[in-house]
Parts: structure tokens; sequence; C-alpha cells
């Protein structure tokens, strides 16, 4: 397997991205799951997963975590780290997480967006004693297992709508509605006219409705 950057990196990776989740949440008193989208939102999650030396390698986690909220939210004032070599579920979540993406290759985006970091940091208890190979091969079963909601389904639920209601105001049948939403069929392939009477229903741009919009 061919991994994004020289495994030489992978020590001070992890100790980076477990310093990162330790202060944000330990010292800072983030919501774990507001870590994780501000990591993602300041684009740093992809630096790191490209293997950018300046970001793995050549600042400490509470550095990157200052350059997050830089990037984030300007003039925010930060505590200073009460870091130890206590070895923390968010220290040992990181740590994790970080040799995770470096072997599987498999975004922060698209772990976050199947399973929360406070989830993964309830599963020290269980792994953080044993090889990390179990924990990888857990976290992969984990993702392959669990299925993303459309975004027409999130949509149409954020409105507090049913699908019967749907398919009534917008005169796209129901059960066409029930197969976009189980991914039985593509709504990127939907024609215009379906696309546009769902959208105009739901309050959303076509693009919105779309699992791939760059792909289309």
């Amino acid at each position: 397997m061919t991994h994004a950057y020289n495994e030489l990196y992978l020590n001070e990776a992890k100790k980076n991205l477990s310093q990162l989740f330790d202060y944000f949440i330990n010292d800072c008193k983030f919501d774990a799951n507001w870590v994780s989208e501000l990591f993602i939102s300041s684009g740093y999650a992809k630096q790191f997963e490209r293997g950018n030396p300046a970001v793995i390698s050549g600042m400490s986690g509470i550095e990157l975590a200052k350059a997050i909220i830089d990037k984030t939210y300007q003039n925010k004032k930060l505590p200073f780290s009460n870091y130890s070599n206590n070895f923390t579920p968010e220290y040992w979540a990181g740590w994790a997480l970080a040799e995770f993406q470096w072997f599987t290759g498999v975004t922060f985006k698209d772990i976050f967006e199947k399973i929360k970091l406070s989830e993964i940091i309830a599963m020290y208890p269980l792994f953080h004693e044993i090889d990390i190979s179990r924990f990888i091969e857990s976290l992969n079963e984990k993702l392959s297992n669990i299925q993303i909601e459309t975004k027409l389904k999130r949509l149409r639920e954020s409105r507090g709508m049913s699908q019967s209601e749907l398919a009534k105001a917008s005169g796209v049948k129901l059960r066409s509605i029930q197969l976009y939403e189980q991914r039985a069929n593509d709504i990127d392939k939907a024609q215009a006219q379906t696309l546009y009477k769902l959208s105009v229903v739901i309050g959303c741009n076509i693009e919105d409705l779309l699992e791939n919009p760059m792909k289309v």
C-alpha cells in the first residue's frame, strides 16, 4: 500500500495530532466533535493527510491548534497548555487516528462523516492497551458498515417533512424519493425537472441534493 508520506514522519504526526486533540478538548474545553470540524474546515486536515512537513513535523500540536484557530477564528485567545505526558483518551484518539489515516488513506473528512471523534475517544478503554492493528481493523469495519444519509434525506428531515409530504408537495413520486434516499437509485442521474421540483419545495439549490456534484 502506498502511503501519503514517509513512515519516518509517522511518529511526529501521531504526536502532533495527539497533542492537538488533548489541548483543544482538555485545556480549551472544546467539544470533541467541534474540534474535528475545526480540523477539517481549517484545511489543516488535508495538509496533514498529504504529509505536509510543515504540519506533521514542523510544528507542535499546540502550534497547530493555534494555527487552526487563527485560520477559523481570528483573534480568539487560547489558554496556556497544561500538557503533560499523561496518556489521556483524547491523546490516544489522536495517536490512533493519525496511524489509521496514514495506513488506510481514508480522509479525516470521510472518517468523521461516519464516526464522530467523541465515539472514537470512547473506544479508548477497549483498544489503548492492545496492538494498533486491532483498532485499525475495528475502525475499518465500522466505516464499511455505516451508510451515510443522503443529502436529500438530511435536507428533508431538516425541514421537518416526511417522505409523503415531500412527494405530495413536489409532485415527485413517493417511491422515487424512497429509492433516492436508499441509494437504490442515483439522484445524481435524476432528471433536471425532478431535481428542480425537489429543490423548490425543500428550499435549496439543485447542487445541494447531489451526492457528487463535481462529477455531474
